[in-house]
């Protein structure tokens, strides 16, 4: 049976260029269009990885995939592969935080100075574009220049982030850590105007928090000792060690967290809805999954304990300063709750899993994937000392 629009119309079949193919989001989407659609992908990244299960041939999607390992800075191939599809997604970026305060220059470069040419060739090519933001482009919410007891921080109006309405409020230059913002802000702006000059047409996805299987790296293992991923690794990591999960300045801050598998399902609705998706702004989240830092980690530690048969430590979280952890230049967003009338109303989408649910489902993978490698890891330290 012929797969429909959400207006009843049949779905023409795509060539989706897509660039960082290979990561974590990518590698998501590139299954789900395989497995549930018949569009082609040229998947473009400088790793394959975690889409090598994909491009292994003898699949029947075998001839609808072709990875192409290409740096985007200074490839010439980019536009030949840009105008060979009729749909680009640009879901390159740095977006560690760690990385904010370390790699500024890095980190403005690669979100905003090295998507210009997939703006401008899509513009120049008359070619669709989904481009992937970030929630941080919010910045602190309202209700966070209030005082700590003032009754209007628990008012929607003051906390509840809204595509159309809700200002951007990053902090001083000095705090390095709203590079990333900040340039993800721009490059917006930057495909905003070409629709509105010249006829771009656009989505803008806006991921809040994005959580599930292959999510960056556990150090040491499949990236580097030093290196410093995003939250969900940073405590899959502490938990495959048994070291305590480190709390960044207590583990204070709020954030909603939404299942992979779920904020697929909404992307793949923008990519083929293009009526109802194009000049549209999309927040992508969960806003009943809101937590702490710490709850998160607590949360953590009890499925982690469950799924591997350890108990916990005595003292499974320390606090630790955001100074000591990212370094100087760090600062952050107190909440970060999405408003979802828009992606409800125009995609007719919301997420299903729940937190306890998704974290379930993704330390199960971790603690498959990545518990042997990681014993043989510390046994040979613990041999070398």
């Amino acid at each position: 049976m012929a797969r429909l629009d959400l207006d009843g119309g049949g779905i023409e079949k795509l060539t989706i260029c897509m660039i960082g193919g290979g990561g974590f989001i990518g590698s998501h989407l590139c299954e789900t269009l395989m497995y549930e659609t018949q569009h082609r992908v040229l998947a473009i990244d400088v790793y394959s990885d975690k889409i090598e299960h994909l491009l292994e041939q003898g699949h029947p999607w075998s001839d609808r995939i072709e990875f192409h390992r290409i740096n985007i800075k200074h490839d010439p191939r980019l536009e030949g592969l840009i105008k060979m599809a009729d749909l680009t997604i640009n879901l390159a970026a740095i977006c560690t935080p760690a990385d904010y305060n370390t790699r500024p220059l890095d980190t403005i470069y690669s979100n905003f100075i090295d998507a210009l040419p997939v703006v401008k060739y899509c513009s120049e090519n008359n070619k669709r574009l989904i481009h992937f933001s970030t929630c941080e482009v919010y910045g602190k919410t309202i209700g966070s220049f209030l005082p700590k007891d003032h009754p209007l921080r628990q008012d929607p109006d003051f906390y509840l982030l809204k595509e159309d309405k809700s200002p951007c409020i990053f902090g001083p230059i000095e705090k390095q850590r709203w590079s990333y913002a900040c340039a993800k802000q721009l490059i917006e702006r930057l495909v905003y105007a070409e629709g509105a000059e010249n006829g771009l047409e656009f989505t803008i996805v806006r991921p809040f928090n994005w959580i599930g299987p292959r999510m960056d790296f556990i150090p040491g293992i499949d990236g580097p000792s030093e290196g410093v991923p995003r939250v969900l690794a940073c405590f899959s990591n502490g938990l495959l060690r048994g070291e305590p999960l480190k709390l960044v300045d207590g583990g204070q801050s709020q954030r909603t967290f939404v299942y992979i598998k779920d904020a697929i399902e909404a992307v793949l609705r923008m990519i083929e809805n293009p009526s109802r998706a194009n000049g549209h702004i999309f927040n992508v989240g969960n806003p009943n999954n809101e937590v702490t830092v710490r709850q998160l980690a607590e949360l953590m530690i009890e499925i982690y304990s469950k799924v591997s048969g350890q108990p916990p430590l005595e003292e499974p979280t320390i606090d630790i300063s955001s100074k000591e952890f990212y370094g100087e230049g760090y600062d952050d967003s107190d909440k970060r709750i999405p408003d979802m009338t828009i992606i409800k109303e125009q995609l007719e989408w919301e997420p299903k899993t729940s937190l306890s649910d998704l974290l379930e489902f993704t330390l199960t993978y971790q603690h498959k994937t990545y518990s042997h490698a990681v014993k043989q890891v510390l046994s040979k330290s613990i041999a070398s000392s």
